[in-house]
């Protein structure tokens, strides 16, 4: 029977470290399945979901734990492959002043509408002219029954400061 895992994974960036994850993978008849990764302010975060027998699992749990011991800190989640929900996928791209709470304030619009985000990346960008700090974030969302994209970018819209909303269907 396979085992379904979510590895997550948070150090100080290195060279060869996904290596490491991955020959342990490998070791244990692990198929790498997907993942995020991303270096950010010197450290490394990453999540991946492996499958492997499930007579592997304790030892790439183990392996696992002898990569901690070189400054990793690494959670190892068993995962249930979800039931295909019904959802509408959409891609939204919002640019803006930025300010404290702005994350905040996004997330707060978009669970008003029970909406959820698949995944965010946040920036500061310099505007092109004035070189101002401008907000950008690029999210995928799932929008539940009843939920459209107009409803998501009229939100962000009536913000009282108001952020540019780019919207696609994906």
């Amino acid at each position: 029977m396979q085992s379904s895992l979510v590895l997550t994974v948070l150090g100080s960036d290195r060279a060869g470290l996904v290596k490491s994850l991955a020959e342990a993978v490998t070791a244990h008849q692990g198929n790498w399945q997907e993942s995020r990764m991303v270096h950010l302010a010197g450290q490394f975060a990453g999540l991946a979901h492996v499958t492997l027998p499930q007579e592997h699992v304790a030892n790439l749990k183990q392996a696992l734990q002898a990569l901690q011991n070189d400054g990793l800190q690494i959670l190892v989640t068993d995962s249930e492959v979800a039931a295909p929900r019904n959802i509408t996928p959409l891609t939204l791209e919002l640019l803006g002043h930025d300010r404290p709470g702005i994350i905040h304030d996004i997330t707060r619009q978009l669970a008003a509408l029970n909406v959820n985000i698949e995944e965010l990346e946040s920036e500061q960008r310099a505007a092109p002219m004035s070189s101002e700090l401008m907000f950008y974030a690029h999210l995928k969302l799932g929008l539940p029954d009843g939920v459209t994209a107009d409803d998501v970018q009229g939100a962000f819209e009536a913000m009282p400061d108001p952020l540019t909303v780019d919207l696609s269907f994906s």
